[in-house]
């Protein structure tokens, strides 16, 4: 069933893909990207229907400007999904030039999706089986290394998609956080330790997406949990 979806964080990586995807199966996309540039000349840009529209994750104003656009043009959202965040290898005993890392790691990986939620929610609510879907992080459920600052936004989020699946539950709003390891992007350019084709790969987190909005109400998973390595 075709739904009206807002996805964030569109013009690249796991976010582009879950767009391509998603397109190509006939939904109606508004997708938000910080330069609707980015996307032209794409085939994104030729798939209809389709919104293009300005999006910047650290501004409360933004999101409610996006989701009123949205509102406007397809007169329903169905859906939410979650991709933007960024990344930052600030840890516990940050250093003074990583001081405001933090921040904003808190800012864009936790209140970006909790302002876009709370714009869109009577919209969710209208739809009767709204869906909400979060790239999340398996940094979001274990901590690795000396990602102190990433990790404490993405367990952040976790709770947040917890708390949105109790809110949401009685509406017929359905939540799942996506928790994959590494994935073959940008983010994961600098990583050594692992082959990029022995990463997963954002296609494969795209048809993970659509095999959600395919399930009914009464099978959503909350947590979907991708690893490429083993983990322990």
């Amino acid at each position: 069933m075709p739904r009206t979806l807002l996805i964030s964080g569109a013009s690249r990586g796991i976010g582009r893909a879950i767009a391509t995807r998603l397109a190509a199966e006939g939904h109606r996309l508004s997708l938000g990207v910080r330069s609707p540039q980015e996307v032209a000349g794409t085939p994104l840009e030729a798939s209809a229907p389709l919104l293009l529209h300005p999006y910047e994750a650290t501004e409360p104003a933004s999101a409610e400007a996006w989701v009123a656009a949205t509102a406007e043009r397809f007169g329903a959202i169905d859906g939410l999904i979650h991709c933007a965040g960024v990344f930052s290898r600030a840890g516990l005993l940050f250093s003074a030039t990583e001081a405001a890392e933090p921040e904003r790691l808190w800012t864009v990986n936790l209140m970006g999706p909790w302002w876009l939620t709370r714009a869109a929610w009577p919209w969710l609510v209208r739809s009767g089986q709204g869906r909400i879907i979060t790239l999340v992080s398996m940094s979001g459920k274990r901590v690795r290394g000396g990602l102190a600052a990433y990790a404490t936004s993405k367990f952040a989020l976790m709770a947040l998609c917890d708390c949105m699946r109790q809110e949401g539950w009685e509406a017929g709003i359905r939540v799942t956080a996506i928790c994959p390891s590494w994935v073959n992007t940008e983010m994961a350019a600098a990583v050594e330790a692992i082959p990029p084709q022995e990463m997963t790969q954002p296609e494969d987190l795209a048809a993970q997406v659509s095999l959600l909005l395919d399930l009914p109400t009464t099978a959503v998973p909350f947590e979907l949990a991708i690893s490429c390595q083993r983990e322990r």
